[in-house]
């Protein structure tokens, strides 16, 4: 029989956020990710939902995408953006109608205090290995823009395949999350039939010299939906704490960075956090990160769910559509340079 909202009320209370604030994040192993036994996946949801109730932010290792997978990505991406500027920008993403293509440094403008987004970026939404598209894709409908294949031998081919790995990933996750907020572990899988995955290949230059603080690898911000990310051996990525303290992400080798990001907050009425993060890159070092953006079907409502709601904790968010939600935060991120 299924549970009543009122059945279900202890996550807003027993599974509540905790008083205390966090000053790392936590590392999830996925290794029962598919196991055949019940206890073992809600045992990992149980730590995911800890996560997502108290920080908005997790690791994950023995997650199953390949290195080598990662590796020709990364090789790829590096290529991509030591071309000539004149050769990215024949691909600018503002001659796109799709939000895809390259972006140059300062192209973005994250936070809007701040004067631009201190990083390259080149960006693609679904495609089958074919070159297929999908209709019905919201914002991003329409076909990716590619470097010229003689000038980057291999690089759509590499690009591919790290996008479809993490995107399988990404819906491997989905069942656990709805085990987290106790409901059926296939909850999720009629809204990812076709899901509005965007991927980002990303270029930090290193900030020396006067450092305006206004200039920011990436200003702060949240994610739109939840994102799996890579990221190299260079720290940047910085996620704000309950007291206001700029909490490290270090780079630790073989994870991925999980960032829940709004639609989830929007789903669970802000029982799972959707968490202000930023990247500043002062290394000295050049630093490349590969974030994948993954969210449910564009015309899927987001809208809370009966667990996270009560007559006093009631909707926190006006309804509206994965796509519309997406469309707006894309529209605004890039307003400025238009």
């Amino acid at each position: 029989m299924a549970k009543s909202a009122q059945e279900l009320r202890p996550l807003l209370s027993a599974a509540g956020r905790t008083e205390s604030t966090f000053e790392e994040i936590p590392i999830i192993d996925l290794a029962d990710l598919r196991s055949d036994v019940v206890a073992d996946r809600r045992a990992l949801a149980n730590l995911i939902r800890d996560a997502c109730v108290n920080i908005g932010f997790f690791y994950v290792r023995n997650h199953g995408v390949p290195d080598e997978i990662i590796s020709k990505a990364l090789s790829s991406g590096k290529r991509f953006f030591a071309l000539p500027h004149l050769a990215k920008e024949a691909l600018d993403i503002h001659k796109s109608n799709n939000y895809k293509g390259y972006t140059a440094l300062l192209g973005e403008n994250t936070n809007p205090e701040n004067r631009g987004d201190l990083h390259e970026g080149f960006d693609i939404g679904w495609e089958a290995p074919d070159g297929a598209t999908r209709d019905n894709d919201g914002a991003m409908t329409g076909e990716n823009v590619w470097p010229n294949a003689e000038d980057l031998p291999g690089f759509r081919e590499d690009v591919l395949g790290y996008y479809h790995a993490v995107v399988n990933l990404g819906k491997a996750l989905f069942p656990l999350f709805a085990l987290a907020l106790d409901l059926n572990e296939d909850f999720f899988e009629d809204k990812i039939t076709k899901p509005a995955a965007i991927m980002r290949l990303l270029y930090y230059p290193p900030q020396e010299g006067i450092v305006d603080d206004r200039i920011q690898g990436i200003g702060a911000h949240t994610e739109y939906c939840f994102t799996i990310l890579w990221q190299d051996n260079v720290p940047a990525l910085q996620v704000l704490n309950n007291n206001g303290n700029w909490i490290d992400a270090v780079p630790i080798p073989g994870t991925f960075v999980v960032n829940l990001g709004d639609q989830f907050a929007r789903w669970t009425n802000d029982v799972f956090k959707s968490t202000v993060h930023r990247a500043i890159n002062r290394s000295g070092q050049e630093r490349y990160s590969i974030p994948l953006f993954f969210g449910t079907d564009y015309d899927v409502k987001l809208e809370a769910l009966p667990s996270c709601i009560s007559e006093e904790c009631p909707p926190k968010y006006e309804v509206v559509t994965a796509g519309e939600y997406v469309k707006s935060r894309l529209e605004s991120t890039y307003a400025h340079s238009k």
